[in-house]
């Protein structure tokens, strides 16, 4: 009788647990987004220059492997900036960024941001909660972090890297110089309007070659990576790829330049390299 009793105890608690597994599995249809623009294995090197002077170096790339995130196969995206050697007596420079994009709807289910910059540093992390369109975040390098706050989000979401890569894959083939294309971008506590607009075309040449692009803007408010309306331009390949080729981003005196040396791990062939 013990043995059936204990048995009927397990087999409740077995079906509470398969209950309440149930309730946080993902249950949306979440949109499904087509493109050729990327794969996993891509990796991009860019030289970033202040005037003449050499200033470092910034590393985009996908890893070979897909993650998963609540039962979703993701892209593991990471971004490196490091300041080069010689240029670390006027600023130093330990940037690292990382996004787990969904595979399907190209949207973030985690963003990390580690900003090491002369004397300031901050650690960040946001959980995209996209089914129940909350996002819960944290602050600290080591564990257990600071947890920050949970924040109501709107539909899909994105977070600075993630929307670079999502702005890859949009059909640039009609838009007009001065059109836009609004996403939404979560940083710290706050949704922000994230445009993006289009600039028109230009042929362009950098150490990975010499390329036709097209030019667009985007017109951040807050997010780490981009700074403020007007304050970067971003060239990409006008192809397929939309692979970034130079990105200019302006400072109180003059500009930052980072343009391409290496790419390796494409989706593709480059019909627009010259």
């Amino acid at each position: 009788m013990i043995k059936k009793n204990a048995a009927a105890v397990l087999l409740i608690f077995v079906c509470m647990n398969i209950l309440i597994a149930g309730d946080s599995t993902i249950t949306k249809d979440f949109r499904k987004i087509s493109q050729k623009a990327f794969k996993p294995g891509e990796k991009l090197t860019f030289e970033i220059s202040y005037g003449f002077v050499n200033a470092g170096e910034a590393v985009m790339e996908i890893d070979k492997n897909y993650q998963t995130m609540n039962g979703r196969k993701c892209y593991d995206i990471r971004f490196y900036v490091n300041s080069s050697s010689s240029f670390e007596w006027v600023y130093k420079v330990r940037d690292f960024y990382r996004t787990y994009v969904d595979a399907e709807g190209l949207f973030p289910w985690r963003f990390e941001q580690h900003i090491k910059e002369g004397n300031y540093q901050r650690d960040f992390e946001a959980i995209f909660d996209q089914q129940n369109l909350k996002a819960k975040t944290y602050t600290g390098e080591k564990e257990p972090k600071k947890f920050e706050g949970e924040f109501d989000i709107p539909e899909y979401t994105q977070d600075a890297m993630s929307a670079f890569y999502l702005a890859r894959t949009f059909d640039y083939s009609k838009m007009k110089e001065g059109d836009k294309i609004s996403l939404q971008n979560f940083y710290k506590d706050k949704t922000y309007p994230l445009d993006v607009r289009y600039l028109g075309k230009e042929t362009i040449e950098v150490p990975a070659g010499e390329f036709r692009c097209i030019k667009v803007e985007p017109l951040v408010q807050e997010g780490g990576l981009f700074k403020s309306e007007g304050s970067i331009v971003v060239w990409m390949t006008d192809d397929e790829r939309r692979m970034p080729v130079k990105v200019k981003t302006k400072v109180i005196i003059g500009s930052i330049d980072a343009d391409l040396s290496e790419y390796s791990g494409l989706a593709g062939p480059l019909n627009s390299k010259k």
